[in-house]
């Protein structure tokens, strides 16, 4: 009974987020904001929505382990998945963004804090306070960023039929399916936990942390597809800073976590070697299969290490 529950809950939180992202990004493109703000903003947070709720209600039940695991198993899961997955399969991209120049500091200072934070073996209330602030200095980066960004606007940005009755009315629903999936989501994965003698940082790390990461993955191929690059990029690099700022932030806040960096080393590694690897396809502009086969590379040898613990 618990993998149905587990099934049913995880697909109330992919569904809900998709309600909150589809009704955020028609408010974003009502008020014209640029498409990598959109991607890495209101879309990131709302793509992320699924491990904020699983992270918080770990958390709130007292779970470090299944909070931690889920924010570094998503991380590894949106860059070396997600966008592995979009450099193998795209034919041609091309952001017009320079990455490098503009979000290279913020795909390697989130990780970076956390395990400075972390070194210690636990993040406190103190510490999620600054990681939460972290995520209110990107948002004002790209607040003053935005017009090198206008640019965009003509070609990136469409009119919608937009309505406030319905866009709230559907946001109501997908917080809905958020909230209440991700209470059953912890539960039944705990219960399956115990059921088969496994931790709850390895079905966290990786069964949880691939159902949240799928918003990202969906969201950042129907947005290749559609020939905005950098809606899918800014997407995956807003998504990390996102969980390491506010999933993990919000998290500590509800109660301190307790890590063991050198226990689960090997994790974190691959997240930090995930994030220096996008950094480099961004400054070499590799944004071909051979980074999608690298990163697909980093993925496989993260989802083999996390079953030999099993």
């Amino acid at each position: 009974m618990e993998y149905i529950i587990f099934l049913v809950s995880m697909s109330a939180l992919i569904y809900g987020a998709n309600f909150i992202v589809i009704e955020s990004e028609k408010i974003a493109l009502y008020f014209e904001i640029p498409a990598f703000i959109i991607g890495a903003t209101i879309i990131a947070l709302g793509t992320s929505l699924p491990e904020m709720a699983a992270s918080i209600t770990a958390s709130y039940h007292g779970k470090s382990d299944m909070a931690v695991a889920n924010v570094l198993g998503s991380v590894t899961f949106n860059i070396s998945l997600v966008l592995g997955v979009i450099f193998l399969l795209a034919k041609n991209i091309t952001p017009t963004r320079d990455i490098f120049k503009n979000d290279s500091i913020w795909i390697i200072i989130p990780p970076v804090l956390f395990i400075l934070m972390a070194y210690d073996g636990s993040i406190s209330r103190i510490d999620g306070l600054i990681l939460l602030f972290l995520m209110v200095a990107y948002v004002i980066f790209l607040q003053d960023d935005r017009k090198s960004l206008e640019a965009e606007l003509d070609n990136d940005i469409l009119k919608v039929n937009f309505s406030w009755i319905k866009t709230s009315f559907f946001l109501i629903i997908g917080f809905a399916f958020v909230i209440t999936g991700a209470q059953y989501t912890i539960q039944s994965a705990s219960q399956i936990a115990v059921n088969f003698g496994i931790s709850e940082w390895v079905i966290s790390l990786l069964f949880i942390a691939f159902g949240t990461s799928l918003p990202e993955l969906i969201v950042s191929i129907i947005a290749v597809k559609n020939n905005n690059v950098d809606m899918a990029i800014g997407n995956i690099i807003g998504s990390n800073v996102a969980n390491f700022a506010v999933v993990l932030g919000a998290s500590a806040l509800v109660n301190p976590l307790h890590v063991d960096l050198f226990k689960n080393g090997f994790d974190v590694l691959c997240v930090f070697a995930s994030s220096v690897i996008l950094v480099y396809i961004s400054a070499t502009k590799l944004y071909k299969k051979p980074a999608g086969i690298v990163l697909l590379s980093i993925i496989i040898i993260f989802i083999n290490h996390s079953f030999n613990l099993i």
